[in-house]
């Protein structure tokens, strides 16, 4: 444990100390960016694209990884980040605790602009419905994450489960999607939770997953990872971003850098597209004004 946080704490200096300076120089955006995947692996998903917007802008674009998902909203303003990729719920509760605008979202491979959760167990484990799931160990990803934590709350709730501390013997967060897939796959827990985007990207890397996992259930569709703004940025510096990232399949380096991102390409995005999160927190009855998203 201790030397994860240990790679933790490197990763985020490392990410944090990477700067790509654009020509002209001075102007600078500071760019927030989730733990959906180890951090090492987000660093060389996003690198190429904060190149590639700082030579097609002239901003300069630097990027920071936050170690957890509800650090994201509670750093912004500490470390002055002028936007940020925000996820499901994350990005619900900066539209509402941050002065931010939706830009842009990308479009999955199959077509898709949103993803779902799924929760997960070992083929072998002999789980196939919540009841089979009781004195179980659960791995939850964090609790501000629709796809990583309200979705199998509520889909738990619809099936009985009135207390998580009642029915499984263990529950904990893991901090990422894909170490929640890996501690099912290790025995850790019993039960995963995980994004489908970031699931597919880990079965087209090592297929063996799939055979040894089942996926027993599916959220609603939920935004995308979303790129927003400060508002109050200058009107030709959200133009530009923009502009180049709504642009980029239309040359080869930067379908090779969305090839890498496992995107087609990159549509506008609004603040409509977050409905999805604030129907799921009516489902479980929470407010998003109050709704308590650090883990406790």
């Amino acid at each position: 444990m201790k030397r994860l946080v240990v790679l933790t704490v490197l990763g985020c200096l490392l990410l944090s100390s990477q700067s790509v300076k654009a020509a002209s120089g001075d102007k600078e955006l500071l760019i927030g960016l989730i733990p959906e995947q180890n951090i090492f692996k987000q660093i060389e998903r996003y690198k190429p694209l904060a190149i590639y917007l700082s030579k097609r802008t002239g901003i300069g674009v630097r990027l920071t990884i936050l170690s957890r998902y509800g650090d994201i909203i509670d750093r912004f303003v500490q470390r002055g980040l002028d936007g940020a990729f925000f996820g499901d719920l994350t990005g619900a509760l900066a539209i509402e605790k941050l002065d931010i605008e939706p830009l842009v979202r990308p479009e999955n491979l199959d077509g898709s602009t949103s993803s779902y959760g799924y929760i997960i167990v070992r083929k072998d484990s002999g789980i196939r419905s919540v009841a089979d799931m009781k004195g179980k160990v659960v791995a939850f990803v964090d609790r501000a994450t629709v796809t990583g934590y309200l979705f199998p709350l509520a889909y738990f709730r619809s099936r009985g489960v009135k207390s998580l501390e009642g029915f499984f013997s263990e529950y904990y967060f893991t901090g990422s999607h894909d170490s929640s897939v890996y501690a099912v796959l290790d025995g850790r827990a019993d039960i995963g939770c995980v994004k489908n985007t970031i699931y597919n990207n880990l079965v087209s890397r090592d297929p063996t997953i799939r055979e040894e996992l089942r996926i027993i259930a599916k959220s609603p569709l939920m935004p995308e990872s979303t790129l927003c703004l400060r508002r109050d940025l200058p009107e030709e510096v959200k133009k530009s971003v923009k502009d180049v990232l709504l642009a980029m399949d239309r040359d080869r380096e930067g379908r090779k850098i969305l090839a890498r991102l496992q995107a087609k390409r990159f549509v506008e995005a609004s603040v409509e597209d977050f409905r999805p999160v604030y129907e799921m927190l009516e489902t479980l009855g929470e407010d998003i004004e109050t709704y308590q998203y650090r883990v406790r």
